[in-house]
This record gives C-alpha cells, sequence and structure tokens, in this order.
C-alpha cells in the first residue's frame, strides 16, 4: 500500500492515538468510554504508524508530498 500521510499528519495522528489511549485505560466515560477511546486510539496509531489512512484512499486525498520523478510525469 502506498503511503499517504504526511509526517506532521502521521505524528498528529500517533499523539493523540496515546491520549486516547491513556483515556480508555483510565475508564473515562465509563465502559462505553473506555471502548470508544480504546478502537478510535488503536485505529490512530496504527495509521499513525503505518502512513495508510483508508478514509484518505476512499476520497482519494494525500497529505504526503509527491516523489520527484512522479512530479516530472505528471505531464503526458
Amino acid at each position: 500500500m502506498t503511503v499517504n500521510e504526511s509526517r506532521s499528519d502521521r505524528i498528529i495522528r500517533v499523539i493523540v492515538g496515546i491520549i486516547l489511549g491513556i483515556l480508555a485505560l483510565e475508564h473515562t466515560g465509563g465502559t462505553a468510554g473506555i471502548w470508544i477511546f480504546g478502537i478510535l486510539a488503536l485505529i490512530l496509531l496504527v495509521t499513525g504508524l503505518t502512513g495508510v489512512c483508508g478514509i484518505y484512499r476512499l476520497f482519494g486525498i494525500r497529505t504526503c508530498p509527491l516523489p520527484p520523478e512522479s512530479k516530472s510525469q505528471k505531464r503526458p
């Protein structure tokens, strides 16, 4: 799979994922909060560490810069 997240996007996802994971471990929001924060934390950590976001791919969004050779091949 092709990376479609920029470095800053990935860093933000990992930081927010860690914060949500801490909230889940502290039982914030009761049982529902544990599950919601835990699942969101897991998703953000996985996408942040891999650099691939399924929702970005679905909508054609790409926050990482194109490689130099791709920019020159943009014109036919």
